[in-house]
């Protein structure tokens, strides 16, 4: 079958040619894309969803070295920024995966097979990014925005098109499942940088018109059933909690959490909304800030005691010196008893246990339902 969308393709790989290792080498037919019991899933956001998209531009935001992947098989460091899987690999094992698709950006170094690797979704999440075009830039050179996510979506869904026809193509879209996780770099990225000169309110409100935009794009390139993971707490993870350190010791830093708290508020809304006017978008929205809030005034109870510390990393709390071999870093050896795994990220098993409330948790955790129901509700 030749590629009518050929030329697109070059052109697009043309950016990004470069010979870095492909890997979450998974096989992905046509045969088993169609199959009904996996739905075909995207995924969308930032460091918490990327499984390596950064490794393919020059980015500042990385995680392709050790120790990262140390619990991934084989030890690989795949540029997922955890001990081993992420949340977007923990999100996909619920449905039955055996890890997330492979990243946009790995797909297009080979023309050849790009079309018949779509069938069961991409990821297009990239480290750094944000909600808002400007989010990463200054601090980490080149991520993928979500717009330009989006974009590349657009890609995917002309060629997925092609191959099975309009009708098809649209009942494959409306069954499919889009997760999206991103924000806390629009709100770290606003407290380095714009907080003199940008309210909270004119944040949000930014925020909201931009998430509105990436959504509403979405819907018009087919998607309808959206699983969105707001912010956690971000002011009590180590690099937070380095920033707001006295003499009595490390403190969660309010002013990020009041962001993340306004930003699910926002989210919330911004949904009820559009789901009210774009005919057939249904959506579970996931209170990452409550889960891992209860999480951290409850330790221990789900076997992560450790809620401060980074366990990778070196200096206060593990937070200040990078998680990177060649800084020679401790490691801790109890990870799975750790909520975060470097200053910023959750380790493998913090991600799995907020999966499974994300797929059976009850509306105080995930709503108006939660992504099990969503991969069962028709949209």
């Amino acid at each position: 079958m030749a590629e009518a969308s050929s030329p697109l393709l070059s052109s697009l790989s043309s950016h990004h040619n470069r010979n870095l290792l492909i890997f979450c080498a998974v096989s992905m037919m046509l045969v088993s894309a169609l199959a009904d019991d996996l739905p075909p899933v995207f995924m969308f956001g930032d460091s918490t969803f990327d499984v390596g998209t950064n490794n393919y531009i020059p980015s500042g935001a990385t995680a392709n070295f050790s120790y990262y992947g140390i619990d991934f098989p084989f030890s690989q460091a795949t540029g997922r920024f955890s001990n081993g899987y992420n949340s977007a690999d923990e999100i996909v094992k619920q449905l039955g995966y055996r890890q997330s698709p492979p990243p946009f950006l790995a797909l297009l170094q080979d023309n050849s097979t790009f079309q018949s690797n779509l069938l069961q979704g991409v990821n297009f999440a990239s480290g750094g990014a944000g909600i808002l075009n400007t989010t990463g830039f200054q601090t980490w050179g080149e991520v993928i925005s979500m717009e330009q996510q989006v974009q590349q979506f657009a890609t995917v869904q002309g060629n997925i098109t092609w191959l099975l026809g309009q009708n098809n193509s649209a009942k494959f879209f409306a069954s499919s499942l889009f997760f999206i996780s991103v924000g806390s770099n629009d709100i770290i990225d606003h407290y380095f940088y714009d907080e003199a000169t940008v309210s909270q309110i004119e944040l949000m409100a930014e925020i909201q018109s931009n998430y509105t935009a990436h959504l509403t794009a979405l819907y018009n390139l087919g998607a309808r059933k959206f699983g969105i993971v707001s912010v956690p707490p971000i002011g009590c993870c180590p690099f937070a909690l380095l920033l707001n350190w006295t003499e009595s010791g490390p403190g969660c830093l309010t002013e990020l959490n009041d962001y993340a708290q306004a930003f699910y508020s926002t989210i919330s809304a911004l949904l009820q909304n559009l789901s009210s006017q774009l005919q057939g978008m249904i959506y579970s929205l996931g209170d990452a800030y409550t889960m891992t809030s209860i999480l951290m005034d409850v330790p221990g109870v789900v076997g992560i005691v450790n809620i401060e510390a980074a366990c990778c990393g070196g200096g206060r709390l593990n937070a200040d010196v990078p998680c990177n071999i060649t800084d020679s870093p401790n490691l801790c050896l109890n990870r799975n008893e750790y909520l975060f795994w470097d200053k910023f990220h959750p380790t493998q098993n913090a991600a799995r246990k907020a999966a499974i409330a994300l797929f059976t948790g009850t509306p105080t955790f995930v709503s108006p339902m939660n992504f099990s129901q969503l991969a069962q509700a028709s949209a």
